[in-house]
């Protein structure tokens, strides 16, 4: 007992100190916050409501502990009819101009990510909604193969990952992202990955035979090689060597793999930029890229919940040194400027990240993936039997 009255006099201090509300504060006050027992294994401390709601919840505890006796939080999955698959975007600083996302929210639960954001469209907190209440698209595949089979349609990468991770948890129940594959090999579609799950090693028969034809690659997002603060930070995302594992089994496989060091954190992280580039080298990947933290709307809170929580000591130092990389501002979304930052710490990270991939031998040229072995699926439905009725 005495341990968790000091621990909660330490995050009451940290918390007077930086002007933040800590979790345990919320439980209390707002009560957006949510007892430690209760996210147990989660990210995120607190669940404040979306930024679009006319109202907001409060959890009160009137004295009787009823709080306390909650179960932990589950997670849970609703079905989403979605009416179109492939997500467009015309953002100049992305590699990709199309996507798929067959999940809403993500159960790895990174107290960082920046998808969070998109939950308060539906109503929903970027908090814990985020990572316990997941949305899934049942008819992607079927939407895929309708949308490819369009006279219209220009074949181009198709990127995955970008958003949510396609091989969080419920993908081994749902097998969407499996089924997804399956229609862009049938096609000969290009498809490149993003994920921090091992489970992308149980497709290796499919990628395999698209990277043959030139076809897929995959990305693994290494943040860290320690356990512990990867434990805390990406709770339920794979362990950092699992993740080194999954390069060496796809880059074995003949699949171009790339490692993604993401997010570099100053005074969190950036220490290991040169560890994790050798670490992931060494086990097969060939590519190498980098995004510096980025903590747009509801995540800049969030992020400042869990420093106070893990990093009472260097929340302050932490959350200077992210301004430092932003113009002074928390973040700045300005295109070409938000994946690096600017000044001169995000300075010298890109330049110690330059340094080291070259020293390592990743490659300088980006593998462009092939567009010309892309076969249309037949059309179906009303509007093909009207066309066949031509002839």
């Amino acid at each position: 007992m005495a341990d968790r009255l000091n621990a909660g006099g330490l995050e009451a201090a940290a918390a007077n100190l930086f002007g933040l509300r800590t979790a345990r504060a919320l439980d209390v006050s707002a009560g957006a916050g949510v007892g430690e027992e209760r996210r147990r294994g989660r990210g995120t401390l607190s669940n404040a409501s979306g930024r679009y709601e006319s109202q907001s919840r409060e959890a009160l505890d009137d004295g009787w502990g009823t709080l306390d006796e909650l179960p932990e939080l589950a997670t849970t999955v609703q079905e989403e009819k979605a009416r179109r698959i492939i997500t467009r975007n015309d953002s100049p600083d992305l590699s990709f101009d199309r996507s798929i996302n067959p999940y809403r929210g993500c159960e790895h639960g990174c107290a960082y990510c920046f998808a969070r954001p998109t939950h308060a469209y539906m109503g929903l907190s970027p908090g814990l909604d985020f990572e316990t209440r997941l949305f899934v698209k049942p008819n992607a595949p079927e939407l895929l193969e309708r949308e490819l089979a369009d006279p219209a349609y220009q074949p181009r990468t198709i990127a995955m990952g970008t958003n949510t991770d396609p091989y969080q948890p419920i993908e081994k129940r749902w097998q969407l992202t499996r089924r997804i594959l399956e229609v862009l090999e049938r096609t000969n579609h290009p498809v490149g990955i993003v994920t921090k799950s091992h489970l992308v090693t149980r497709d290796i028969d499919i990628l395999s035979r698209m990277a043959a034809k030139g076809l897929a690659k995959v990305a693994l997002s290494v943040t860290t090689l320690d356990r512990k603060l990867a434990r805390s930070l990406e709770p339920r995302a794979a362990t950092p060597a699992k993740r080194l594992e999954a390069i060496r089994m796809l880059s074995e496989a003949g699949i171009p793999t790339a490692v993604l060091v993401a997010p570099i954190i100053p005074a969190v992280n950036d220490a290991e930029i040169e560890r994790i580039l050798d670490a992931c080298y060494h086990m097969g990947a060939r590519e190498a890229g980098y995004v510096l933290l980025r903590l747009p709307l509801e995540i800049r809170d969030l992020f400042r919940e869990w420093l106070v929580a893990h990093r009472p000591d260097a929340a302050r130092h932490v959350l200077s040194l992210i301004r430092d990389t932003r113009g002074g501002k928390d973040y700045d979304a300005t295109f070409h400027v938000r994946q690096k930052g600017v000044g001169p710490l995000a300075w010298m990270v890109g330049r110690r990240f330059e340094v080291a991939s070259r020293r390592l031998g990743f490659g300088k040229r980006r593998l462009r993936l092939a567009t010309e072995l892309f076969t249309p699926p037949e059309r179906k439905g009303p509007d093909a039997a009207r066309q066949l009725s031509l002839f």
